[in-house]
């Protein structure tokens, strides 16, 4: 039950995100914009890592895989991403596509076991619900 309310709240939290990221764009820059979300995340990661963790940054050179390292890099593409899409598209129609993109691509990660994933036999009900999902953003772009 912790993890849907935790999903719950990330998906929330993403859509508001998107939407101030995007008001801030057409104030400033696309790139101001971007360096001003991924630096204000630094600071509070600086700060839960000071008052929580405290372990070694040099841990990261243990870290298997060093490709997964790029996580921040791809986080600045999502940023960049979704300001662009809800800037052209508005924030639900946006949200859904991208729902529908993260839901398309961690089932094929699982079907593959990519990057570490445990892999996953194939599942027609799966694939349906992806179905649905696609024809959910259809039916909410008919007017």
């Amino acid at each position: 039950m912790l993890g849907i309310i935790v999903a719950l709240i990330s998906g929330a939290l993403m859509s508001i995100q998107g939407v101030f990221n995007t008001e801030v764009t057409k104030q400033t820059s696309l790139w101001v914009s971007n360096s001003w979300v991924q630096f204000s995340a630094l600071l509070v990661c600086l700060a839960g890592w000071l008052i929580k963790d405290g372990q070694s940054f040099t841990k990261l050179l243990q870290v298997d895989h060093k490709y997964l390292l790029l996580g921040g890099v791809i986080g600045a593409f999502i940023t960049l991403t979704v300001i662009l899409s809800i800037n052209t598209l508005g924030p639900a129609k946006a949200a859904l596509l991208i729902v529908v993109a993260q839901l398309a691509v961690a089932y094929v990660i699982e079907l593959f076991g990519m990057f570490g994933v445990e892999k996953v036999d194939f599942s027609w009900v799966k694939l349906a619900g992806l179905v649905v999902a696609v024809a959910g953003i259809v039916i909410f772009k008919w007017k």
